[in-house]
Parts: structure tokens; sequence; C-alpha cells
């Protein structure tokens, strides 16, 4: 009998009045807030504007989750559209199922809009998130252990995670697959900050760098679950997504150092100064002068009233 375990929730669901506050939802939004506060902080150091974060997040964040759904629904579309099952659900977020790797491909498309909106670089800014990146997702893998899904094999250590017996899953203890990829995560970030502050990564490193790393902790913690997957020569399809993308992630961080070699050293345009000469300087320049050329004509317009006095006086 294992006498040490970590509890489930009773619930994944809190009513607050009419307004269910779902926990899945609650770890999403709070790694979103995480991630927009810490890549300002660093956006900041790096000699950009505050808020910039926040303004490229508007978009990058709404095509992120439609990337991370679409993903899962895809390649678990026999929970949605096989016999008995329910095509809407594939609509229901909250009750889980976001494919990080489609969330982080379709929320880079929306990060280049807003890059590009805002004319600063994709890769810098992507510098600048990528550990923030990485502590949003150690939050959004606290929603898996609301809804009591994503776990491992079973096992009896200390730590082990008890299930309550639902739908698709069986009572009993498994590993906290959930908690090995939130520090694994947090370990990440650590790793990004360290790297950056040591080699100056620039151009896209450090994001490519959180890649890796991520993509490497991925690989052992998806081949520990136990829940149905797809897989491809005896590996499940996300084991083969993180060798693949982990190799892609390396390739660009030597191809890059090797190209364009530093950091970038503007990675926010700032409003052009007004030239000499132009209507701007000129206008900024005109008060004094206009004001000492009315005095000047007031001085004028007085003398021949003062001579005239003079000359009626004389007469």
């Amino acid at each position: 009998m294992n006498l040490a375990y970590i509890p489930s929730p009773s619930t994944g669901v809190i009513d607050l009045g009419p307004i269910p506050l779902r926990g899945y939802a609650f770890c999403i939004i709070i790694g979103v807030f995480v991630a927009v506060w810490f890549g300002n902080k660093r956006w900041v150091a790096r000699g950009g504007t505050a808020g910039t974060v926040a303004d490229i997040a508007v978009w990058a964040v709404p095509f992120g989750l439609v990337g991370g759904r679409l993903y899962h629904v895809i390649t678990d579309y026999q929970l949605y559209f096989s016999d008995g099952e329910n095509w809407v659900d594939a609509f229901k977020i909250w009750q889980g199922g976001l494919g990080i790797w489609g969330a982080i491909a379709l929320g880079a498309v929306g990060a280049w809009i807003g890059c590009r909106r805002r004319g600063i670089p994709l890769p810098a800014w992507a510098d600048a998130l990528a550990p923030g990146i990485a502590l949003a997702q150690a939050c959004g893998r606290w929603g898996n252990w609301f809804n009591q899904e994503l776990y491992g094999r079973e096992t009896d250590v200390p730590w082990a995670l008890k299930i309550s017996e639902g739908p698709n899953r069986v009572a009993g203890t498994y590993h906290p697959t959930f908690l090995y990829e939130s520090l694994w995560c947090i370990g990440v970030a650590l790793l990004v900050v360290w790297a950056d502050r040591r080699f100056k990564l620039g151009h896209g490193r450090a994001f490519a760098l959180y890649v890796a790393a991520y993509c490497a902790g991925r690989a052992w913690i998806e081949y520990m679950r136990v829940d149905e997957a797809h897989h491809i020569l005896g590996l499940r399809l996300n084991v083969w997504t993180a060798l693949i993308v982990f190799v892609l992630a390396v390739t660009y961080i030597v191809v890059s150092a090797r190209v364009r070699p530093g950091r970038e050293e503007v990675v926010e345009p700032r409003a052009p100064e007004a030239p000499e000469g132009s209507e701007k300087a000129d206008a900024a320049e005109a008060d004094e002068p206009v004001e000492a050329a009315d005095a000047d004509a007031d001085a004028d317009a007085d003398a021949p009233k003062a001579d005239g006095t003079a000359e009626a006086a004389k007469g």
C-alpha cells in the first residue's frame, strides 16, 4: 500500500455563482501573464520599449491557442471523429488538449504579424520571450493535474500521482509526468537566462536553445506516458516530433552563430529626431524669434507716433 502520493483534485471546476472557473483554463491564463511579464522585463533590458511584448502577444496568444488545439485535434482525431464520439467536443478546449508544437508554430505566425506592424525583428522578440514561454508551460502543465490526464506508468514512488476512477482512466497511482515536465520547463527557463547572459545570444539563438532543451526533456517524459497515442516505428508521435525539432533547433543555433554572430544592437526602432532645417525643427525654434520680431515691430510702430507728437509739440 502506497502511503505517500500526490492527490488529484476531486473536480477541475469551481463554480463562482453562474461563472465556472476551470482549473485548466486558469493555469493557461497564469502562464500567459507570466510569459508576458518576464518577457517584457527582458525586452526592456535589451533596449526595447515597455509594453511592446504585450502588444505583440495580443497577436501571438490567440494564434497559439488555435494552433495548439488544431495540432491536438489532428493528431488525436479518433477522440472526436470516430464512431460514438461527438465532433463538437473538438471545440471544448477547457476539457484539455493543447499541442505545444502547434501552439509554438502558429503562435510564431501571430508574433510575426505583430512584429511586422511594430517594425521590429521577430528573432529578437522571440529571444526575449523564450524563458517566459518555458515558465508559461510550467504553469500550464498543472492544468493536466486538474483534469487528471497525461500521467505516466503505474508506480509506488512517494511522489506518485493518485488518479481516481473516471472516463478513460483507471484508479491507481502513476508517475506525475505533468510535474516532471513542469519542473523541466523551469530548468529550461533558467538555462536560457544563464546562457543568454553568458554568451550574449542573439538573432533567435536563445529561442532555439529553449526549443532544443525543451525537446530533450519532452522526449523522455513523453516516453513514460500511457495515454492513447499514435506510434511510428514503436515510438509515440510526439517523441518523433521532439527528436526532429531538436535537430532543427540545434542546426539553427550552429548555422546562425556562423552567419550572424553576436547580438542585435537595436531591437526596436525609435522615433527619428527632426533633422535641422525641417519644418518640425523650424517650428521648435520659431517661438523666441517670433516674439522678438513682434517686439521690434511694436517698437517701430510706436516710433512714428512719438516723432509725430514731438513735432506737434515743436509747432
